[in-house]
């Protein structure tokens, strides 16, 4: 006798289902992001501070009938100066120049020659006339600066780039009131390239042995740029 075998309907329609549920479901998108929307200013900050080192460069020029001569009391009395800076509290004393060159007529005819060395010396201000008169009165003929800068420059500018981001905050607050809008976080900042500006003070006089050269330090700006992004709310 023949045997039938018969499946359950309730099986065949499941099995059906899911199949076709296998097919039609989308998957999900990957690497999809909502875009946030943003607002970008820029912003500019200002430390004021008052110099407190000086550099000083301080030389000799000597002529002579040759040139051995002239770079010889060149050089006698460049030691001297270099040791008077020395004595005057001078720090980071680097040679700048050194040089020698003809004296010439009219005529072309060389007459003697001209040697020349400078050096450079950095001290606090208050000891930046005290420098001076002490190459001078060692046999400096020649003084040019000071060039006036700030010891604490890395963290004044700091400073200055906390203030900057703080301008960026308030310029993008007077966007979003006039647009309607909040300002949330902060999504980017850039740090634009900024390099250190020196301040130089007039040129120094020589001073008479018996008064000191005055140096006043003025005041020197330390500034930070950015540009910050915020996100809108």
């Amino acid at each position: 006798m023949r045997r039938i075998v018969l499946l359950p309907l309730a099986v065949t329609v499941l099995v059906g289902v899911a199949a076709f549920a296998g097919v039609a479901r989308p998957e999900p998108a990957h690497g999809d992001s909502t875009q946030t929307d943003t607002v970008t200013t820029n912003g500019h900050g200002v430390i004021t501070a008052v110099p407190d080192e000086a550099t000083v460069a301080a030389g000799v020029r000597t002529d002579a009938a040759s040139a051995a001569a002239a770079l010889s009391a060149n050089a006698t009395k460049m030691n001297a100066v270099v040791a008077a800076l020395k004595a005057a509290s001078g720090e980071e004393i680097q040679t700048q120049e050194v040089s020698l060159y003809p004296s010439t007529d009219p005529q072309g005819k060389v007459t003697g020659y001209t040697a020349q060395n400078t050096v450079s010396a950095k001290a606090k201000i208050a000891d930046a006339g005290a420098l001076v008169d002490a190459a001078v009165g060692a046999g400096a003929n020649t003084v040019d600066g000071p060039s006036l800068t700030l010891s604490d420059q890395d963290a004044l500018y700091r400073a200055a780039l906390k203030k900057a981001v703080s301008d960026a905050r308030a310029k993008a607050l007077a966007l979003a009131d006039a647009g309607g809008f909040g300002v949330g976080p902060v999504s980017t900042v850039v740090e634009q390239s900024a390099a250190g500006q020196p301040v130089f003070a007039r040129p120094v006089a020589l001073a008479a042995k018996d008064a000191s050269t005055p140096i006043e330090p003025g005041t020197a700006d330390v500034t930070a740029d950015v540009t910050v992004t915020f996100t809108i709310r």
